[in-house]
C-alpha cells in the first residue's frame, strides 16, 4: 500500500509533469495521456489523485495563485526598500514568467476551467486578478510610508500595471522583453504617482 509520503510525491511529479507539458506544447498539448507519459506514470494514477482531468488543470492553476499570493506578501513586505519602480518591475517579471503566461493562455482557451477555478477565487481572469490585488496591496504600503502619492490611487494603478504589463509580456512571442522596455512601462504609469524631490507623500 503506498505510503502518504509517496501519494504526495506522485501529486506534485503529475503537477510538475503538467507544468513541463505546458510550457512545451502549449494549452493544446495538455492532455491526460501526455501529462502521464510526462511523469512516466501509469494513466490512472492521475485519477487516483485527482477527480479527473479538469480538477488537475484547475489545481495547476491554484497552485499558481497561491504562488502569485506569497510573492504579493513579499512585495508588501519590501515597502521603503529599493525603489517603487524596480520592485513593480521585479513583480511583473514574476508574474508574467513563460509559466504564468502559459497559465494564462490555457485559461484564455477554456471556458470551463475559468468558471472552475473563479468559482473560489471571485470574478476575473485567473492569475491576473491575484496579480493586480497584490500589486495594489503593495502600493497601499508604499502610499503609507510615503512613496506614493497619498492622492494616488494604487486600485487604478494595479490593473494599469498588470495589463500593460501582459500585453508587454505576451507580446514577445516566447522571448522575455529587455528589462528597458519593463521599466520604461512602469515608470510611465507610476509618473506623478511618486513624489517630487520637494515632497514627502503625505500632503
Amino acid at each position: 500500500m503506498p505510503t502518504g509520503v509517496a501519494l504526495r510525491d506522485a501529486r506534485s511529479q503529475l503537477l510538475a509533469a503538467g507544468e513541463r507539458v505546458l510550457l512545451d506544447g502549449g494549452p493544446a498539448a495538455l492532455t491526460s495521456r501526455t501529462v502521464t507519459d510526462e511523469a512516466g506514470v501509469a494513466k490512472g494514477v492521475l485519477h487516483r489523485h485527482f477527480a479527473d482531468f479538469d480538477d488537475f488543470l484547475a489545481t495547476l492553476v491554484r497552485e499558481r495563485i497561491a504562488a502569485i499570493d506569497a510573492w504579493s506578501v513579499e512585495l508588501s513586505e519590501r515597502a521603503g526598500a529599493g525603489t517603487v519602480i524596480e520592485n513593480v518591475c521585479a513583480a511583473l517579471v514574476r508574474i508574467f514568467d513563460p509559466l504564468g503566461l502559459a497559465i494564462i493562455r490555457l485559461l484564455l482557451s477554456r471556458d470551463e476551467l475559468r468558471t472552475r477555478v473563479r468559482a473560489g477565487t471571485g470574478p476575473g481572469i485567473p492569475t491576473l486578478t491575484e496579480a493586480v490585488v497584490g500589486l495594489a496591496a503593495y502600493l497601499l504600503a508604499e502610499q503609507r510610508v510615503g512613496r506614493i502619492l497619498a492622492g494616488a490611487a494604487p486600485a487604478a494603478l494595479a490593473p494599469a500595471l498588470v495589463g500593460a504589463g501582459h500585453l508587454l509580456f505576451a507580446g514577445e512571442l516566447g522571448g522575455l522583453p529587455d528589462e528597458s522596455a519593463v521599466h520604461e512601462v512602469v515608470e510611465a504609469i507610476l509618473v506623478g504617482a511618486e513624489p517630487g524631490p520637494d515632497e514627502d507623500g503625505r500632503g
